[in-house]
């Protein structure tokens, strides 16, 4: 049996260590012994097959433990949420989500009406932040902002993003991942590095 942690975040800019001594605490007040944790940057746009999780449910046994913060971070979606929670019967591996308090060895109907909602509300959230961006963004553009990279020269929409850019330089990030970040290109940030130094 293994015990596998999954850890997703969309930013390079986002902790992962609350989850994973979260994670730890929960393996040991449950006895399950050592846990090997999977941890990826992606966006939750991308569906789930198509990231590290997928590898990991492809290759996951039966008796084998994949523990996540909050059932979210699994997959974008609430049919693709309940793929897992399915498949997870099917191959015979248990699935806990902390922050829902979720088991899938749990047959009680609060589990499965607690999945199903968390999941559900999970889905809402998201479908609201983009609906808001897109309101907000029409907004401006009806007061007369003009959206898109800033005109003239020397300027850049990198230019308010500046010291922290600098930062994770410091830091040791590669520049494909600061540029995929700030969503430019690595010629752009060149450009850019080359203009602020």
């Amino acid at each position: 049996m293994t015990n596998y942690a999954y850890l997703r975040v969309s930013t390079v800019l986002q902790d992962t260590e609350k989850n994973k001594l979260e994670i730890l605490k929960f393996a040991n007040s449950h006895k399950l012994g050592n846990v090997e944790f999977i941890e990826e940057h992606i966006t939750s746009k991308k569906h789930y097959k198509q990231r590290l999780i997928g590898q990991l449910l492809e290759n996951i046994k039966q008796g084998d433990v994949l523990i996540v913060p909050e059932l979210s971070r699994l997959a974008r979606s609430v049919s693709q949420i309940f793929e897992i929670i399915d498949m997870s019967q099917q191959k015979g591996f248990t699935l806990y989500s902390l922050k829902e308090n979720f088991c899938t060895s749990d047959k009680t109907i609060t589990s499965i009406v607690t999945s199903t909602v968390f999941a559900l509300v999970a889905q809402i959230e998201r479908e609201l932040i983009s609906l808001r961006t897109k309101e907000a963004l029409h907004a401006k553009q009806l007061n007369g902002l003009k959206l898109g990279r800033p005109q003239g020269k020397g300027k850049s929409k990198l230019d308010e993003h500046k010291d922290t850019i600098i930062k994770l330089l410091n830091c040791g990030v590669p520049k494909t991942v600061i540029a995929k970040q700030f969503k430019t290109s690595t010629v752009n940030l060149y450009k850019f590095l080359n203009n602020v130094a």
